[in-house]
């Protein structure tokens, strides 16, 4: 449910559940994890998506009622992914929802389909989001709107997420794989420790988070 196509040091990462809105089992976490960890090794550059029409749902929802909810998984993802030394982008095939947010918020960028929404709904569901993820949110959009999302518990449309800087860009659903590689093309050609540095210089190595 997790596939991993390797392009010369091109890493493509998709989420492969379109059936149940890519939601996210404790299996395909654990994959989704050791891959990225893995790429601190092998990938010049990372791109993360997923098949269908919806980039995640968030956990599954049988999974979530034997605690994978509330499971340190999550935070290993997004703290692997903060650490990347590499250019890492989020190909938003459609919505993202719940804790699938952390990975998205954890890439270099985040490009969107037009139609893609995101959501959080933790307030409703009774569960705290892992501790890293408010932190990036608000870094992305600002403390207030990163209360509207987690707090009152607001779908942000597309060209809300866009403006908010939510997304970095929209694009047309045909061309959104062409787009995310033209991402990280300059960094492909360049010397992977240039690319760490210049990376570092954007303050895109994140500590990695505890707790």
């Amino acid at each position: 449910m997790i596939r991993l196509a390797r392009e010369d040091g091109l890493w493509i990462v998709t989420l492969d559940r379109p059936d149940k809105a890519n939601a996210l089992t404790a299996g395909m976490l654990g994959d989704l994890a050791e891959i990225v960890e893995a790429a601190q090794d092998g990938a010049r550059a990372l791109i993360l998506t997923g098949a269908g029409k919806v980039f995640s749902a968030g956990a599954d929802l049988d999974a979530v009622r034997t605690g994978l909810a509330t499971s340190p998984l999550w935070e290993r993802l997004s703290g692997a992914l903060a650490a990347l030394p590499i250019v890492t982008v989020a190909a938003l095939n459609g919505t993202v929802a719940g804790g699938a947010m952390g990975m998205a918020l954890a890439c270099d960028l985040r490009i969107a389909v037009a139609g893609a929404g995101a959501f959080y709904p933790v307030m409703r569901l009774g569960f705290l989001p892992q501790p890293s993820d408010p932190v990036r949110l608000a870094a992305l959009v600002g403390p207030s709107r990163a209360r509207m999302i987690l707090l009152a518990g607001q779908k942000i449309a597309t060209d809300e997420a866009l403006a908010w800087g939510l997304f970095d860009r929209v694009v047309p659903r045909e061309t959104l794989m062409e787009s995310a590689r033209a991402l990280v093309a300059d960094s492909l050609g360049a010397s992977p420790g240039h690319a760490a540095a210049l990376k570092a210089m954007c303050g895109g190595r994140a500590p990695r988070a505890t707790g």
